[in-house]
């Protein structure tokens, strides 16, 4: 074949570090579009990248020229530094590390991308941490619960 043709349509959910609820709905979306713009400039075809004040859920289309840790690296450090570099926080922000990443026919975005879309309404009724538990067992993705997530603030012992 002479060239690469592919249908990856992938979901990345990664949280604020400490669970902490640090994206406020006064300038959440601006974030998100800024996440948006930069998956696209890593030549992947962003769908949707929504969440609430601790997570967010990016629906994206893959090239497979890249490594998607890498393209996460990079939307996840470049937007933590625009946002510590905005006023919106008077407090250093950062991403917990890692991501879950689950992959979709071409077929399932429509579904996936009303579900990303209804982020605020669905976690009025489930917690985010149970709903990625979920997640994470319907896609028989093996992790250990020691390692989901780092614990609250208010949890760390000084």
């Amino acid at each position: 074949m002479a060239n690469t043709y592919s249908s990856l349509v992938v979901q990345t959910v990664f949280a604020v570090k400490y669970h902490s609820s640090m994206l406020d709905k006064a300038w959440r979306q601006e974030l998100f579009g800024v996440i948006g713009n930069l998956i696209n400039e890593t030549d992947c075809k962003t769908y949707i990248v929504n969440g609430v004040s601790d997570y967010v859920h990016c629906l994206f289309g893959f090239k497979p020229v890249h490594c998607l840790s890498d393209v996460m690296q990079s939307v996840k450090s470049k937007s933590s530094k625009w946002l510590n570099e905005t006023s919106y926080l008077q407090t250093r922000f950062e991403w917990q590390n890692g991501f879950s990443a689950f992959s979709y026919s071409h077929g399932q975005v429509e579904k996936v991308y009303r579900y990303i879309k209804n982020q605020e309404a669905h976690h009025q009724s489930q917690t985010f941490i149970n709903e990625y538990r979920y997640m994470l067992q319907k896609y028989k993705v093996e992790y250990d619960q020691n390692y989901l997530f780092h614990p609250p603030l208010e949890d760390i012992q000084v």
